[in-house]
């Protein structure tokens, strides 16, 4: 079922079946255990995401994209001069569901506030990036202005051309855990640090 399709559902209903097949998944946003069964806690439509299950409510169906928002996307295409990024995130949100889909761009004058002139593209990001920006401006009509120009914007996941997860080593630099080889990306710094 898609969350289109997903019923309705009132304060107090059970979720249906579907939502809570065995082994009995944990309650997450918009729902409580009672009585070995999930009930909803909002008006809105069931989802379930691995071992959770949640009821998305109106205000939190999903998020758009405003100035100052915090965007966590997947580079999509990359040219010379920008990076073309699908928007999934925004202020840890999922975007609203439509049929069409997000889209930003992170201008080359966009990635750093220091040595502007010396950033190369493909030395900052790579197809398949997940990258956090912020929405400087709304664009025009097709996408979202994006910068990356800040220590903790820029690339949270990635992996090497070898296909294995990198683990940050420097705001410049990605370390494959597998082969330790490093690679240049426009790294964010970690939350925990």
């Amino acid at each position: 079922m898609t969350a289109d399709t997903a019923p309705l559902l009132l304060p107090g209903q059970p979720l249906p079946a579907a939502y809570t097949t065995p082994p009995l998944p944990a309650a997450g946003d918009g729902c409580y255990e009672y009585g070995g069964k999930i009930l909803a806690s909002v008006v809105g439509r069931p989802r379930r995401d691995g071992a959770v299950v949640s009821v998305i409510g109106k205000e939190e169906a999903g998020a758009v994209p405003d100035i100052g928002a915090v965007l966590t996307r997947q580079v999509s295409r990359l040219s010379p001069q920008q990076a073309h990024v699908t928007i999934q995130i925004v202020n840890n949100r999922p975007v609203a569901e439509s049929s069409e889909e997000l889209t930003g761009v992170i201008r080359i004058a966009d990635i750093r506030l220091t040595e502007r002139d010396k950033i190369k593209m493909g030395e900052c990001f790579r197809l398949g990036d997940i990258v956090k920006a912020k929405v400087i401006s709304l664009g025009d009509a097709r996408s979202y202005y994006l910068s990356t120009a800040a220590n903790e914007l820029g690339v949270v996941y990635a992996t090497s051309q070898d296909g294995n997860p990198l683990l940050p080593v420097s705001y410049q630099e990605m370390e494959d855990q597998v082969t330790a080889k490093t690679e240049k990306r426009k790294v964010a710094k970690p939350e925990d640090i």
